[in-house]
């Protein structure tokens, strides 16, 4: 009997206003997600960029925002990074094609590109790092590269031409001439011309190389994915700063030394003795510890406390008014079920709270004065201190028109 032969599962599918990433949630979970890339068409139907190129380029100019512009010259195969901020004359001196403006963080700038996020809410919000806008000329591109986090590439203006290679044995290694991290070796096994509303899912290390066919705008939603070498440097100092100075390597008790300089075997048998105890991360350290670096990792700007604390009189009655709490875009929030209740992560810093109160928080949603009345007064005490460390921020009522 001859055996039926493998379902190659497809790397191009087609977006439905039922299905917008072409099939189930739970399907591009199971069978996609950090797995394989997929090619999602018309993953938003008759998409509009929420902002321009010329709105990317003046938010390039801002001192706080992070932006590089990428240079090729095709002739030479020269690479050339240049960092901003920009002034408006550096892009007047540009060449007519081959160039790249990239900006990071854009969802902490616009409202608007902030809302797109909404449509990724079946991955855990604490994994979503940003969004990045990119504005290419003809030609534009950032190099054959491999990101080591899942990304969403959507198009938003114009087409953009998307090379990737799914050959397991393709090359890694990285060009040693130039500023960026780029394949030394590239060969594409798919190739695509997305346009607007297209949308290119990536999982980790998956080459890829994008080139825009005329002037294009690209959005990219990107993962954040320490590397497992950050999180234990940041756990051995979590846990070193809760050790006493005086806990130290004791030799009590040893005989005289024999060997000048040796570090011999009863010695090494203390040492590992001391560290023991450590190796075993006890739980509860473990989840404090990775909700206060999860929530501080990758953190471009940090929030500034008010000049003037508000006292908790004053900030009801302001609420009263019809001011309503917007959290901070740059606050880093994510929250864990406790027993009776919740560890709410904010910044790095871990508050116990409730459960409702630890998710309204993580809603980004306003925060009003009805929210603040049902409040426990516990959750009140921890609101205020948020208002007053920066994460939470006062926006005024919208004054009410009259008639006439």
């Amino acid at each position: 009997m001859i055996a039926p032969a493998p379902v190659i599962p497809a790397i191009e599918v087609q977006a439905t206003s039922r299905y917008p990433l072409g099939m189930p949630l739970n399907r591009f979970i199971a069978d996609v997600w950090q797995r394989r890339p997929l090619l999602v068409r018309k993953a938003i139907a008759d998409f509009r960029s929420p902002l321009t190129p010329e709105d990317l380029a003046g938010l390039a100019c801002e001192t706080f925002a992070l932006s590089r512009l990428v240079i090729h010259d095709p002739a030479r195969d020269h690479w050339e990074l240049r960092t901003g901020p920009f002034e408006e004359a550096d892009f007047a001196r540009l060449p007519p094609t081959h160039w790249t403006l990239l900006v990071q963080d854009v969802d902490k700038w616009d409202a608007d590109v902030a809302a797109l996020l909404r449509r990724f809410d079946f991955l855990p919000s604490w994994r979503i790092d940003d969004i990045m806008v990119s504005y290419a000329v003809d030609g534009g591109s950032v190099g054959a590269h491999i990101d080591q986090y899942d990304v969403f590439l959507l198009q938003g203006q114009g087409r953009r031409r998307w090379q990737i290679s799914t050959d397991e044995h393709a090359s890694k290694a990285f060009r040693d001439d130039v500023e960026l991290k780029l394949l030394r070796t590239f060969s594409a096994t798919h190739e695509w011309l997305l346009e607007a509303g297209d949308m290119l899912y990536l999982p980790p290390g998956v080459p890829h190389h994008g080139v825009a066919d005329g002037p294009c705008l690209t959005l990219s939603i990107g993962m954040r994915a320490p590397a497992v070498s950050e999180m234990v440097a940041d756990l051995a100092a979590s846990i070193a700063e809760s050790l006493p100075e005086e806990r130290r390597y004791t030799d009590q008790g040893i005989g005289p030394a024999r060997v000048r300089g040796e570090i011999d075997a009863d010695a090494l048998e203390r040492v590992e003795a001391a560290l023991r105890p450590l190796m075993a991360v006890d739980a509860t350290l473990l989840r404090r510890w990775f909700g206060s670096f999860i929530t501080r990792y990758r953190t471009a700007h940090e929030s500034v406390p008010r000049s003037r604390p508000l006292a908790p009189a004053s900030l009801h009655e302001r609420l009263g008014r019809g001011a309503r709490l917007l959290r901070n875009p740059w606050t880093r929030v994510a929250w864990q079920r406790t027993p009776n209740a919740a560890n709410l992560f904010v910044a790095g810093s871990m508050y116990a709270v409730s459960r409702g109160f630890a998710t309204q928080v993580c809603a980004d949603e306003p925060l009003t004065a009805e929210n603040f009345a049902a409040l426990r007064p516990g959750d009140r005490a921890v609101l205020l201190d948020l208002v007053n460390a920066g994460h939470f921020a006062l926006a005024r009522a919208r004054p009410t028109r009259s008639s006439s």
